[in-house]
This record gives C-alpha cells, sequence and structure tokens, in this order.
C-alpha cells in the first residue's frame, strides 16, 4: 500500500508527460472520484481501465508518468492516486476564473457544482448587456465587461472562460491576454488567434453534434442494408491464387 506521505509538489505536463496522457487524466480522476464515493479503497489497473473507457495498458503507461506503479496483486490505491493526478493537473491549488459571456451558456457554467469540487472558482462574470449587468447569478452579480482588466488582476485570474457570440470572442480573448491571462476556454465557434504562450481549449457542441450525427446515419444506413438483406458483393476469387501447386 502506498504511504499517505505528500511528496513535494512537481510541475506537472512540463515534467515531460505526452500531451495525449495529460488529455486522458481527467477521465481518470472522475472515475476514481466515482470510486472513492462507492468506498472502494483499491482498484486493480483492468477496473480503472474498464471505467475510464481505456485498455489497461494505456492506463498503466499513463500513470507510470506520474511515478505511480501500483503493487502486484493489490492495485492502486484510490485516494493516493487521487492526489497524484490531481497535483500532476494541478488541481491541489484554487484557480480562480472569470466567465465572458452571462448568456444562457454562461449562466449553465456558472451554475456547475462540479467546478468548485475540482479547485476551480468562479471569480467573476462579465457581460455587456445592460439587462444583465448587475443582476445575481450563483451568488455573483454580473459585472461590465470594462471591467475585465481589473477583475483579472483583483483576483489573480488565471484561467478565462468566453461564452460570447463569435463577434466579440477575439476581442474579449485579446483584453484577456493583454491583461496576463495565459489559459482560456473558448465556447465561441471561432479559431481565436493568441500569441506564443497561451493556451486555448476550444469546445464547440455543434461539432460534436455533427460527428454524432454521422456515425448515428452511418448505423442507420448499416441496419438498413442488414434488414434489406444487401450485403456488399464480394469478388471473385482470382484464378492464380486458387489454382493448386
Amino acid at each position: 500500500m502506498h504511504s499517505n506521505a505528500m511528496p513535494p509538489e512537481v510541475s506537472g505536463p512540463a515534467g515531460g508527460i505526452p500531451e495525449a496522457t495529460v488529455a486522458r487524466l481527467p477521465v481518470y480522476l472522475r472515475a476514481l472520484y466515482g470510486l472513492a464515493e462507492r468506498g472502494i479503497s483499491t482498484v486493480a489497473s483492468e477496473e480503472l481501465a474498464a471505467v475510464a473507457g481505456v485498455n489497461s495498458a494505456k492506463l498503466r503507461k499513463d500513470l507510470s508518468h506520474l511515478g505511480s506503479y501500483g503493487i502486484r496483486g493489490v492495485g492502486y490505491d484510490v485516494d493516493y492516486l487521487v492526489y497524484q493526478v490531481s497535483r500532476t493537473l494541478g488541481l491541489t491549488q484554487d484557480w480562480p476564473v472569470v466567465i465572458v459571456g452571462a448568456g444562457n451558456l454562461g449562466r449553465a457554467l456558472a451554475n456547475y457544482g462540479g467546478f468548485v469540487s475540482r479547485g476551480f472558482t468562479i471569480a467573476a462574470m462579465l457581460d455587456c448587456d445592460p439587462a444583465i449587468v448587475g443582476s445575481r447569478i450563483a451568488r455573483l452579480t454580473v459585472r461590465h465587461v470594462d471591467v475585465l482588466e481589473a477583475v483579472v488582476a483583483e483576483h489573480k485570474v488565471a484561467i478565462g472562460v468566453i461564452a460570447t457570440p463569435a463577434g466579440s470572442a477575439q476581442a474579449v480573448c485579446t483584453r484577456l491576454v493583454s491583461a496576463g491571462v495565459t489559459s482560456i476556454l473558448n465556447f465561441a465557434p471561432l479559431v481565436l488567434s493568441v500569441p506564443e504562450g497561451v493556451d486555448v481549449r476550444k469546445v464547440d457542441l455543434s461539432i460534436e453534434l455533427q460527428i454524432l450525427a454521422f456515425h448515428a446515419q452511418r448505423r442507420s444506413a448499416s441496419g438498413a442494408e442488414t434488414a434489406n438483406g444487401l450485403r456488399e458483393p464480394r469478388l471473385p476469387a482470382r484464378p492464380e491464387l486458387t489454382a493448386k501447386a
């Protein structure tokens, strides 16, 4: 069993962890939280991989980048692995977040309770609509976007969330970057232009739905062919491959 003594903080992804591994760590963390809530203290790599939806070999390789190898015949200590993954992702400290855009999407994000439990604090919500500015959303008073730079400095904002229409997203992004924000989550349907050293993650729900529609269409077409007894024609065997030696 792993010791519960906490090792020194490390720099996480900067320590040479592949980007693909970093992208899977939040999935592992979500699975681990689920196991912990069920009172499971240790988990085998095969079980954790199944819950996370990856193969066990990939999971073991990913976790080895964190210095976690588990114990043969026992598995991984769930609580300690939660700490290791959280530490690597930088979630052992609080990250102040500002949401720009207090429309339906911005409101939904502000009201999502999962941010706080993962180390993210919504420090402020900003908008330019006079009908929205001054209203209360998730215990926050919406402030005018004109004070963006002051808000970033006041709360030491680390992450900016853009939930504005596409037409204003780039201007908001530029202001966030100029104010010192180097991590941006973009929900606007366009590609933002940012300088070197700024990380942008784009979330486009319409693209995800279109991809799902593509797969649904393929399944539907395949099912229709099966129902109608249609099969792709088989090519005749080439004589030179079927002739006896």
